[in-house]
């Protein structure tokens, strides 16, 4: 055996995050973590509650849920959406139209941005009511699909999906920890408890 070698060991020897760390060198890009992996990351760092469901059945039993650990049995949902509306007939959800007498918002969602873990929300989802206007408690329905790059990727992708006419009231939600202090970042947002329910469908 070489003496080198029983000095500093073989390279075949070391563990595979040694090999990573050591062999890519400083100045060498970071590896990107998948699309999908980063946006749950920033959302979950956001304050987020986030559920993945890999089928329909798994999203009513994971709504049932929600209702059930926040005591939301006797209260009502805003549902503004008729197809969701239709979607959701066939579990305990109790909806309204009506923002007063609404303990939370069951919507969709335009986009989810990986790169800051937001949602991209437009007139199709909330009309156009303010963020403020809106129940504190959100349970948005989306799918993997929905998953893109960053907000500007969202935008594009609205444009082309209603190339008739554009969406208005085209805005994000960032900001889920309605009980913590704001600092200069969140200042003029509308922070909303909110829970995720994400559906597989890639």
């Amino acid at each position: 055996m070489s003496l080198f070698r029983k000095l500093f060991g073989s390279k075949s020897e070391r563990t595979d995050d040694e090999l990573k760390s050591d062999d890519r060198g400083k100045y060498m890009p970071e590896i990107k973590l998948p699309i999908d992996e980063r946006f749950t990351i920033n959302f979950k760092a956001n304050g987020g509650k986030f559920l993945y469901c890999e089928d329909l059945n798994e999203i009513y039993r994971n709504l049932e849920n929600i209702i059930a650990e926040n005591n939301w049995e006797e209260k009502k949902a805003l549902v503004i959406d008729e197809n969701l509306e239709d979607k959701f007939k066939k579990t305990s959800l109790n909806p309204t139209t009506k923002i007063s007498e609404s303990t939370f918002f069951l919507t969709t969602c335009e986009n989810l941005i990986a790169n800051d873990g937001s949602l991209l929300i437009s007139s199709k989802q909330i009309f156009e009511k303010k963020l403020p206007e809106l129940p504190l408690n959100f349970i948005v329905f989306a799918t993997t699909s929905q998953i893109v790059e960053n907000i500007g990727e969202g935008l594009r992708g609205i444009k082309s999906k209603n190339r008739q006419k554009i969406p208005t009231n085209i805005t994000t939600i960032k900001h889920f920890k309605s009980g913590d202090e704001k600092d200069f970042l969140s200042y003029g947002s509308s922070a909303k408890n909110l829970y995720l329910l994400l559906l597989e469908d890639l």
